[in-house]
């Protein structure tokens, strides 16, 4: 179920027209059309990115779905501009990021959004709070204010009491609940999740899904999160939106790209989740969806996560 409806009608982010052409030499796509992108193919460019756009509102979770390759992943990087996009307008808050000279950018990146990523990105050489701190001291916040900040996000996603240990010494569920509090404390309101889940035993996986219900109740960010799991994107997203071959086929909320898929692409990548999704211990996901929003996060008690030392 997706974690928080937002109320709030002002847009955060939009995306115009963005793409991301891959090639060893510049390209111009300033009038892009079918003779100009078979060229580029056939010099060995890749289009990760067409043509895309979206807008997200405030405190909304905005899922994008995709098989692997579809882009997905290259999408998200390219809002902070961790990979330069080609051509398009990313606009948060009223500002293109496109426009951004490299100082301004470097404020962006540090105070304006923050991202979790797949594969952790701990600094293994530091301890838990040390990681979860090491944004703030980068902004030049004093020692004790950033160890107070990071205890208290440390103890939001339950993990009180392992800030002296260091990541080898965590399962991968407690290793993504440091990233996931190393992006709370720099208090962004803009949060970007490339499938941070996708990792982990299914058991941890749905923890971490309730642990982010949560505390989206709790911070009301807005979130971009990256994920190939269609019953993943059902329980989080308030929008969501399906990928392939770097365009965007089909957007909406879940419940009308489950109930009206946009193409045979959509009918069939959504076609195999519905069986588990409406499974024989619970509703069918077209009766219970609708009443989504009302319901408490099904999360075990923060201070005891599924995932506890000696699980590598």
């Amino acid at each position: 179920m997706p974690i928080n409806q937002a109320d709030n009608t002002d847009t955060l982010l939009e995306v115009k027209g963005l793409w991301k052409v891959f090639a060893n030499h510049p390209v111009n796509i300033s009038s892009p059309d079918n003779g100009t992108l078979e060229d580029l193919q056939n010099n060995g460019a890749v289009i990760a990115v067409r043509d895309v756009s979206f807008k997200v509102k405030r405190g909304e979770v905005f899922v994008i779905m995709g098989l692997s390759g579809s882009g997905k992943s290259t999408l998200i990087r390219c809002i902070p501009r961790l990979i330069e996009p080609t051509k398009g307008q990313i606009i948060v808050k009223g500002q293109n990021v496109l426009d951004m000279d490299e100082k301004r950018l470097i404020e962006f990146r540090r105070y304006e959004t923050a991202m979790v990523f797949q594969h952790y990105g701990l600094l293994p050489h530091r301890t838990v709070i040390e990681n979860v701190a090491f944004g703030l001291k980068l902004r030049g916040v004093s020692l004790q204010e950033r160890q107070d900040r990071a205890r208290h996000a440390i103890a939001r996603v339950g993990l009180e009491g392992w800030e002296k240990h260091y990541p080898s010494q965590l399962s991968g569920g407690m290793r993504q609940r440091v990233g996931i509090a190393r992006a709370l404390v720099q208090e962004s309101d803009l949060l970007l999740m490339d499938e941070p889940f996708s990792g982990l035993d299914p058991l941890i996986r749905r923890e971490m899904q309730d642990t982010l219900a949560r505390l989206q109740k709790e911070v009301n960010k807005t979130i971009i999160f990256v994920t190939h799991d269609l019953g993943e994107a059902v329980r989080l997203g308030d929008h969501m939106a399906v990928m392939r071959k770097g365009e965007f086929v089909q957007q909406g909320t879940p419940e009308e790209i489950l109930t009206n898929p946009a193409d045979e692409y959509v009918e069939r990548f959504v076609a195999g989740e519905r069986v588990i999704l409406s499974g024989s211990n619970r509703q069918s996901i077209y009766t219970s969806m609708p009443n989504r929003a009302n319901k408490q996060a099904m999360s075990v008690p923060v201070s005891a996560p599924v995932a506890v030392a000696g699980r590598r």
